[in-house]
């Protein structure tokens, strides 16, 4: 049975495990090269060809792997990830013409791998392999290598993959970003892969997909009794609510703070105009400016809500910020 050693320092064994880890990145620098550009570029020609990159791993590898090919996948470039174990048992039919394999193995040996290297010379497929010996099977089996051999593990026996998953996570990270660098991709490409993630939101949602309009867009004449625009704020709920002349357009805002500086003043609500106590004008935003523009102005201002108006200034709109915040955006 297992017993708890007494002898060991915790937090020094956690340091050794982060320095050997960094260490082992490191020590993959100095290695980038022409191996590296060569493999972009074969990469970069699969896409022109519409073609993916299969990753192909095995064990802690393959975790690995799956990771990697997610990354790829994400920052642009097709990429799937294929267990290698059930390659050998049909599922190397998800690979088509023209597609690149990316096969992970720290020894460059891997029987499951291995036996699948016949295959991918018949289909002629360009192999690009990451192992840790560049002398392996696989290393010069391969159309190009990527280095990933390391001093040692961070397990105290030399034994669990530690060290050598985490250089082989960190030189799958540099392959893809080489790559979105190289495509020029964008944030709005970023978005496109991530509609449901917080930065996808971000970069994709405008403000009229947010805003409240027609009878959900608080809205008064300029002419109105300020006690019959506050009626109109309590009705819409955004504690806001334009000020409009007799032609439609916006005149001013009437917000929460201008009912306090009312209030301050002794204002008759009930005989006195709104247009006497509204903030000319006001904060705006068009109505095809990205949801997180609206943000950036509410902090800037240090205001709660926004009226929106069309590319020809009309009134479109309103929004608040619990608006924005159900959208995901802040």
């Amino acid at each position: 049975m297992l017993q708890e050693s007494t002898a060991i320092d915790p937090l020094a064994v956690a340091r050794h495990v982060l320095e050997v880890e960094s260490d082992a990145i490191r020590s993959l620098i100095p290695r980038l090269g022409e191996e590296l550009l060569e493999a972009c570029r074969i990469c970069i020609a699969a896409q022109k060809k519409q073609a993916r990159i299969a990753v192909i791993g095995m064990g802690k590898s393959g975790h690995i792997g799956s990771k990697i090919a997610a990354t790829l996948a994400s920052t642009g470039s097709p990429s799937f990830f294929v267990h290698a174990g059930e390659a050998r048992h049909g599922d190397m039919g998800m690979i088509i013409a023209h597609d690149v394999i990316l096969a992970i193995s720290n020894s460059g040996e891997t029987e499951e791998i291995a036996s699948l290297l016949p295959l991918i010379k018949r289909l002629d497929l360009p192999l690009i392999t990451m192992t840790g010996n560049p002398d392996s099977t696989f290393a010069k089996a391969a159309t190009i290598n990527l280095d990933i051999s390391v001093a040692e593990e961070a397990c105290p026996l030399n034994l669990a993959p530690t060290a050598s998953t985490t250089a082989t996570l960190a030189m799958g990270d540099a392959l893809a970003i080489v790559l979105l660098e190289q495509r020029g991709f964008k944030e709005q490409d970023f978005a496109h892969f991530h509609p449901g993630g917080a930065l996808g939101k971000r970069l994709i949602v405008r403000v009229e997909d947010v805003m409240h309009t027609g009878d959900g867009l608080p809205r008064v004449a300029h002419d109105t009794p300020v006690s019959d625009g506050l009626l109109e704020m309590s009705k819409k709920s955004l504690g806001i609510t334009a000020v409009v002349g007799d032609d439609g357009q916006l005149q001013g805002v009437f917000t929460d703070g201008d009912l306090r500086r009312t209030l301050d003043r002794r204002v008759d609500i009930h005989e006195t105009p709104i247009s006497r106590v509204m903030t000319e004008g006001g904060k705006t935003i068009r109505q095809d400016a990205l949801a997180i523009e609206a943000v950036r102005l509410m902090e800037t201002h240090g205001i709660t809500a926004l009226l929106v108006l069309d590319e020809e200034d009309h009134l479109v709109g309103a929004l608040n910020i619990h608006d924005l915040f159900r959208a995901g955006v802040m």
